[in-house]
């Protein structure tokens, strides 16, 4: 299956789009031509989540102070990634952040790169293992079609390399869910189960990735509100105890919208 439809067709609309040069800033505009599939890869997983080597892709712009930046000037986005050891704190991490506020991340980086919650996870044995190094890009990818002839071969023979078991997938901008829902459609169509974390459900059901959770939360801390730990994990455990259960393609809505909502009626946050 391909990760792009009809990529062909795809690419010509791009062509067209970048002659009006609409791009202004970190928005594309209305014209941007959103990949639009019909069909998604997908993979029954095969164990249960306190069995599952676990890895986390997110598209915040992460990277190790001191290494280089993702470049945010280039028009059709920064295709590069980078592999993080685990071990790697907030203090010695940089964000090159581009389509979304980069504050909550700056405040508390399991906002939107969970790794905190997720080590809380395999020590309470939810999960089995978190993989001992995670992929950061800078999701703001216009030229989709260049991110998954080039970058999405190299990034999903990595996460092959590690025996991942399954992957959660964390977008930080509106166009993120486009850039990791075909990341979502690459890995998953190399046989590892994925679960993308969603706050965009129009953006995530044009793209099609095989498993997404959506709930109304806000881009830049799309994996919880920064400094409300329990919120992270009632959004990070209700969506990853789907990645069995789920049968087939689709975007599920989680119920952590109305709990929230409820706890801040009682003035509990």
């Amino acid at each position: 299956m391909e990760i792009i439809d009809n990529l062909d067709d795809w690419r010509d609309r791009y062509a067209r789009w970048k002659l009006t040069n609409e791009m202004r800033d970190d928005t594309v505009g209305a014209r941007y031509p959103w990949v639009e599939n019909r069909h998604a890869p997908f993979t029954p997983a095969r164990r249960a989540l306190p069995m599952l080597n676990l890895a986390l892709i997110t598209s915040a712009g992460a990277y190790i102070d001191g290494t280089q930046a993702f470049d945010t000037g280039v028009a059709g986005g920064d295709t590069s990634f980078r592999e993080i050891p685990i071990e790697v704190g907030a203090a010695d991490l940089k964000w090159s952040a581009r389509g979304y506020d980069p504050a909550a991340v700056l405040t508390d980086m399991n906002s939107q790169v969970p790794v905190g919650r997720l080590k809380e996870f395999e020590g309470n044995g939810i999960i089995g293992q978190l993989n001992p190094v995670w992929w950061s890009l800078c999701g703001f990818i216009p030229s989709a079609g260049r991110f998954a002839g080039t970058t999405l071969p190299e990034l999903v023979e990595r996460v092959v390399r590690y025996e991942v078991q399954a992957a959660l997938l964390v977008p930080a901008s509106r166009l993120c869910h486009q850039t990791l829902g075909l990341v979502g459609r690459a890995v998953e169509a190399a046989g590892i189960p994925t679960m993308m974390l969603a706050v965009d459900r129009e953006a995530s059901e044009r793209v099609r990735p095989p498993r997404a959770v959506f709930y109304a939360g806000e881009f830049g801390c799309v994996a919880g509100k920064p400094e409300w730990p329990e919120h992270q994990r009632r959004i990070l455990d209700e969506a990853l105890r789907l990645i069995e259960p789920i049968d087939q393609p689709g975007v599920r809505k989680l119920s952590v919208s109305l709990e929230t909502e409820v706890e801040m009626g009682r003035g509990e946050k």
